[in-house]
């Protein structure tokens, strides 16, 4: 299945765009997504770690499915002050 994915800050910055196409297999987990994307874009596998990930406007576990039409954000981690 294809999955868009929106990206913010630093994660949008590093890949060059707002928003990407991943393909995976269904079903897909959170965590199985971010594999898929660190291969193809190895500049933002430092953030492995640390990286947030919401679907449907709702910060999601790594275990958690992804189905098709989901919307799903990246974003970097955050720090406050």
């Amino acid at each position: 299945m294809k999955i868009e994915l929106l990206l913010f800050a630093s994660m949008k910055e590093k890949i060059g765009k707002s928003k990407i196409e991943i393909e995976a297999n269904e079903p897909c987990t959170v965590q199985g997504l971010l594999d898929v994307l660190f291969l193809q874009y190895p500049a933002i596998s430092p953030f492995a770690k640390s990286i947030l990930v919401s679907v449907n406007q709702e910060f999601a576990d790594r275990n958690e499915i992804i189905h098709a039409r989901d919307e799903v954000a990246i974003f970097p981690p955050v720090s406050g002050g």
